[in-house]
């Protein structure tokens, strides 16, 4: 059986078409099921829907063969015991830093201010600052990132931007990026070893698929 973690939303979504050249086709829409389990049009093909940021714990761990996960997940996790083959292109998005439109993020970081920032982000906001020199307290948040400078939990934020709509409805702009993220195939490296048979013509395919080569089925 070859276990593959996703999560729920835009991964799986882009996901699908790359599952689909592979002749992988899932039997429900997480989207519209309860289960965490969900079988395919393969016998040996399961998928497993976790938390985004719980896809490379999973994969590490061998609970899933492979994952898909954004490079900020993998970022944060460190990588540690995954083996990455492949950036699939998908879910595509920025790592930035966003301020309210009032504030001179620019001129406070040219003073040597120490700037509060919130994210949930926190090695890469950490790696980032310190490579810039920049002192900063990082305050760690879950989600509503946007909210933290509004009521003056903090001067900026450590977030991922797509479209920027969110920001601008909270009178927030970007001020700079950190990195550009997408989304990556994860695979444990003792499933490679094992199941190589197995899964190697399901990397082949995606391999082919991000190159825009025909594939052959």
């Amino acid at each position: 059986m070859i276990t593959l973690a996703l999560s729920k939303g835009r991964i799986f979504e882009e996901t699908l078409p790359l599952l689909e050249k592979a002749g992988i086709v899932p039997s429900e829409d997480p989207e519209k099921s309860r289960k965490l389990i969900i079988g395919t049009n393969r016998a040996d093909v399961q998928i497993i829907i976790v938390r985004a940021t719980d896809v490379p714990t999973y994969v590490q761990h061998g609970a899933a063969d492979l994952g898909v996960a954004g490079k900020d997940v993998l970022i944060e996790h460190s990588g540690v015991g995954l083996y990455q083959p492949l950036d699939l292109a998908i879910a595509k998005c920025r790592l930035c830093v966003a301020a309210p439109e009032g504030f001179d993020y620019a001129s406070a970081v040219k003073q040597g201010a120490r700037l509060r920032i919130a994210t949930k982000y926190v090695n890469s906001a950490r790696e980032h600052f310190a490579n810039r020199g920049v002192h900063v307290d990082l305050i760690k948040l879950y989600g509503s990132m946007e909210l933290a400078p509004l009521v003056g939990l903090a001067d900026a934020i450590v977030d991922l931007v797509s479209t920027g709509s969110t920001l601008r409805a909270n009178k927030l702009v970007e001020v700079e990026e950190i990195c550009e993220i997408s989304s990556r195939l994860v695979v444990n490296q003792a499933a490679l070893k094992m199941k190589y048979e197995a899964l190697q013509p399901i990397l082949d395919v995606f391999t082919q698929a991000v190159a825009g080569e025909t594939v052959e089925n």
